[in-house]
């Protein structure tokens, strides 16, 4: 009967495992990641939450020039499986991307990785504006193509540079910038959308377009 238990467990976690393969992955934050997340500053003793609740993600995108790349991102224990689905079919949706590192690389800084248009989740820090913890914090957050979708303050005023020529939500060209911008028809909003995440891009106030939170 055991025997039975054990071998209806391992089919159950069968499925998974295909569709992961070998180009998308999800570990426990190792010896190596915990140091590079804090010499990057993404994460300190005091953060709402602890390591061993994370997860370090592999998952395929397709950069600016469709060329196939593997990313990383740390997110929660809770959404990780899902994530790997969602970016497994944006890839499969040909959505471009154009660069997913860990914001460590960035010394945790929000502004120099959104700088980079760097796609992210996790990093230890206040929401925008705010002395409260970020859903970034907690690993339930991904900021998607931030310079193609950018923040928007309640005055209309967009802090990085690059980002300004995006403020009208359009696509009008087939270069693989214009096909990252985020509309709220887009296919990609509603792949996070129908896992239960929400979309910076249907705020009131404000916008952040790049935000995708669970």
């Amino acid at each position: 009967m055991k025997k039975n238990i054990k071998i209806v467990a391992i089919l159950l976690l069968l499925p998974f495992y295909i569709f992961a393969g070998s180009n998308v992955s999800i570990s426990p934050i190792s010896l190596e990641i915990k140091q590079r997340m804090l010499q990057g500053n993404s994460w300190r003793v005091g953060c709402p939450v602890g390591l061993g609740d994370l997860r370090y993600l592999r998952v395929r995108y397709r950069d600016f020039r469709a060329v196939s790349r593997r990313g990383e991102l740390i997110v929660h224990k809770d959404v990780a499986k899902e994530v790997v689905e969602i970016f497994e079919s944006l890839y499969v949706l040909g959505y471009p991307i154009y660069k997913m590192r860990l914001v460590s690389v960035y010394k945790g800084n929000d502004w120099q990785s959104i700088e980079a248009d760097n796609t992210s989740a996790f990093n230890c820090r206040n929401a925008t504006g705010s002395k409260k913890w970020s859903k970034h914090s907690y690993g339930k957050a991904i900021d998607l193509n931030p310079i193609e979708n950018p923040y928007i303050s309640r005055k209309g005023h967009i802090s990085h540079k690059a980002s300004l020529k995006y403020k009208k939500r359009v696509h009008t060209k087939s270069s693989p910038a214009n096909k990252a911008v985020l509309r709220k028809d887009d296919k990609v909003v509603k792949i996070f959308k129908s896992h239960g995440w929400k979309w910076g891009g249907d705020w009131s106030t404000i916008k952040d377009y790049q935000h995708f939170s669970k």
